[in-house]
């Protein structure tokens, strides 16, 4: 089901805006028919109280939650099951916040990710987005959510803008707090520039070689390391929320000293972070996680050199944090942030 599809049969149930705004919250933030000042039977048209049952079941059958993998961390990995049976997952992150899938796999193919292995197999369509969130609810509350699970939020526009849309609006979550996470592609530079509701932007970036980021995500659009950077410093500026560069870091590959100069010549003085998060080991990726050391002294050195860099690590990574790894094995950030001198204010970028 698709959002203004749900919108649709409401407004046909004889549904008016302000009877659509209140189904819209009460599911999305998964509270029952009654819960408000004014009891649904002395607001309600009769024509939409009788439609109701049966729509509420349908927004209940779009998805539930088929196994659950608490993390030391405070994080909780959930397999999400949908209506047709697919599984997605969705994560539960430490402070507030919720990672969730728009995509069951993905096409880009990411030589270093689980989810990309089998391609892609559907679209998650923007109800069953909303249904993650509202799963999530029912657990805990949820103040912050990441386009950070299995896809690629730019493949499937429609759905994940109309979720984030109603997210950013009824949903309660504040704009900044919605967070879309790209490989990069022109068509969603565009599709957020024009956004009644514009989220926060994370760039997956990985290299600053752009022969290397073409054997590290093969499928993904062809843009540069340097376009993808000047794409995100235009939206940064626009939107008014600096764009979170993502670097997964991978032993022998993009932890050397040829892409900290790199990443010093693309990012310093840009409105951004740097999150370095070290590889999540995947069973049959012939990667590895550079040591603790290595990747404390990186972060260290870009930060010193004025690229605020945090380093991060994967929630629920003795649950089998990596993206995808969760259904892999049911088919078969806590944010850890470098605490350095500060910077001078010549250097310092905007938080």
């Amino acid at each position: 089901m698709r959002i203004h599809e749900l919108k649709q049969r409401l407004r046909e149930a004889g549904a008016g805006p302000s009877h659509e705004q209140r189904i819209l919250r009460l599911w999305s933030h998964a509270l029952p028919r009654n819960s408000g000042r004014r009891l649904p039977a002395s607001f309600f048209p009769s024509s939409l109280l009788a439609a109701l049952p049966s729509i509420e079941a349908e927004l209940a059958g779009l998805a539930r939650i088929h196994a659950v993998h608490p993390g030391a961390d405070g994080s909780e990995r959930l397999l999400v099951a949908l209506a047709d049976g697919q599984t997605v997952e969705s994560v539960l992150l430490p402070r507030d916040g919720l990672c969730v899938s728009s995509q069951v796999g993905c096409a880009v193919g990411c030589r270093f990710c689980m989810t990309g292995r089998d391609g892609l197999l559907r679209q998650v369509g923007s109800a069953e987005i909303i249904a993650q969130v509202a799963l999530a609810r029912m657990r805990r509350p949820v103040r912050k959510v990441v386009f950070m699970g299995m896809g690629e939020p730019a493949h499937n526009l429609d759905n994940v803008m109309e979720a984030i849309e109603l997210l950013g609006t009824v949903g309660n979550i504040g704009h900044k707090n919605l967070v879309f996470s790209t490989v990069g592609d022109p068509r969603a530079f565009e599709r957020l520039q024009q956004a009644r509701v514009r989220p926060a932007l994370a760039l997956s970036l990985h290299t600053t070689r752009a022969d290397l980021r073409k054997k590290l995500l093969p499928r993904a659009p062809n843009m540069t390391p340097e376009e993808l950077v000047g794409a995100g410093e235009r939206y940064a500026r626009a939107s008014g929320y600096p764009i979170q560069y993502q670097w997964t870091l991978l032993e022998g590959v993009n932890d050397g000293p040829e892409e900290i100069e790199g990443i010093v010549r693309l990012l310093c003085g840009k409105f951004g972070v740097l999150n370095m998060i070290p590889f999540n080991a995947v069973e049959g990726v012939a990667f590895s996680r550079p040591s603790l050391e290595r990747c404390e002294q990186m972060a260290r050195t870009l930060h010193q050199r004025g690229v605020l860099t945090k380093l991060r690590h994967s929630a629920g990574q003795d649950v089998d944090g990596g993206c995808g790894q969760l259904r892999a094995r049911a088919a078969e950030a806590r944010v850890v942030p470098i605490r350095f001198a500060q910077l001078s204010e010549a250097t310092q970028f905007q938080t």
